[in-house]
């Protein structure tokens, strides 16, 4: 078998070997936390647990991959556990991405962006989507996608790399930026090859994006990114370049790393970093005011795995200046028992943590 697919191959077995969580399972004493932090469970029972994104009106929306459902949460009594979880779609192929604007909640598959309006008030009988854009490439190969609406009104969309290492040409290897009707379309960054989480900074509005280094290079390189992109065009050197001057021994010959966007902050090797979030609640202490908090997937190819936790960059000056670990203990002697996929702050300023391998979502809170 060729390599490119034994290797998409055993990802998707280890990605399939997922369990939900149900009544007191879940071992919530072994995950460490900074003192004053608390964990708890906020649902249950939403198997493969992927992207979320909440409603003004209080409905956290949960999307998945393999298990293509579209989840519908809602904790009415505001007592921080969910009160019920409702599927709203079912049969979607990889619908992993999910965003909420103007009433109307944006799905993302595989290959196409669906629109269900009105959905808060017909969560019980969903309406049929519409179909706001279903020309994406159709690779399963990083094809899942991480969507959300920026600062400037439009949907933000990513296009991996359909490979490991490869020079596919446009639009792969790249986020791109639609119109909310999704009729026009354009590349803001190039050089990206597998990112499935960004946010804008609360200040600047300038976009921040996680991005999964390369594979077979060795268990400590490449790192994966944190990337600042405040402009539109920038280049982030895949598949030519990695970290912040690493040649990809076959696509990097001849180039000059220097003339590639650097990350941010190199953040650890295979540690598939997904969701993070600009944390701007009030519940935290104010030195987490306006940093980062990115999930940590967790490596599937390393020989000593790492991950499999919720680490903080902190910016000073607008640079990010440290990466540090937050909650951890999903990673047991040598194997992930759940696999933190992403973050979503809550109105009280407690933040949201995904799990897709146990199925549930947990919520971090400080103080009392």
């Amino acid at each position: 078998m060729h390599l490119r697919a034994f290797s998409f191959l055993l990802l998707l077995i280890l990605s399939a070997c997922t369990t939900t969580a149900t009544g007191q399972d879940i071992p919530l004493e072994r995950i460490q936390l900074p003192p004053g932090f608390r964990i708890s469970v906020f649902a249950r029972n939403v198997p493969g647990a992927r992207s979320m994104t909440l409603s003004p009106k209080g409905t956290l929306f949960v999307g998945t991959r393999r298990a293509g459902r579209v989840y519908a949460i809602r904790d009415d009594d505001r007592d921080g556990k969910a009160d019920r979880v409702r599927v709203i779609a079912s049969d979607l192929n990889w619908p992993n991405g999910v965003a909420f604007r103007k009433g109307s909640l944006y799905v993302a598959e595989i290959n196409r962006i669906l629109r269900f309006d009105g959905i808060e008030s017909r969560l019980e009988r969903p309406p049929e989507p519409v179909v706001v854009n279903d020309r994406l490439p159709r690779d399963v190969h990083h094809g899942w996608k991480f969507i959300r609406f920026g600062p400037d009104g439009r949907l933000y969309v990513p296009v991996g790399a359909p490979c490991n290492i490869c020079e596919p040409g446009k639009p792969y290897a790249s986020i791109l930026r639609f119109s909310p009707s999704g009729n026009q379309w354009e590349v803001f960054a190039s050089g990206v090859r597998n990112s499935v989480g960004f946010d804008w900074h609360p200040a600047t509005g300038e976009l921040w994006f996680t991005d999964n280094g390369r594979d077979l290079l060795g268990d400590n390189r490449p790192p994966d990114e944190l990337n600042h992109a405040p402009r539109k065009g920038m280049h982030f050197g895949y598949p030519y370049c990695h970290g912040r001057a690493l040649p990809d021994p076959g696509y990097g010959a001849g180039r000059d790393c220097r003339k590639f966007t650097p990350p941010a902050m190199e953040l650890g090797p295979h540690v598939a970093s997904l969701g993070m979030r600009f944390y701007t609640g009030a519940m935290f202490p104010g030195e987490y005011r306006n940093q980062i908090f990115i999930a940590e997937h967790g490596s599937w190819n390393r020989t000593d795995p790492i991950g499999y936790r919720v680490t903080l960059v902190r910016l000073k000056g607008g640079r990010a200046v440290s990466y540090e670990t937050f909650a951890k203990g999903w990673l047991r002697e040598g194997r992930g028992w759940g696999r933190p996929v992403d973050i979503q702050e809550m109105p009280d300023g407690s933040i949201l943590v995904s799990d897709d391998r146990l199925g549930a979502i947990y919520r971090i809170t400080y103080g009392k």
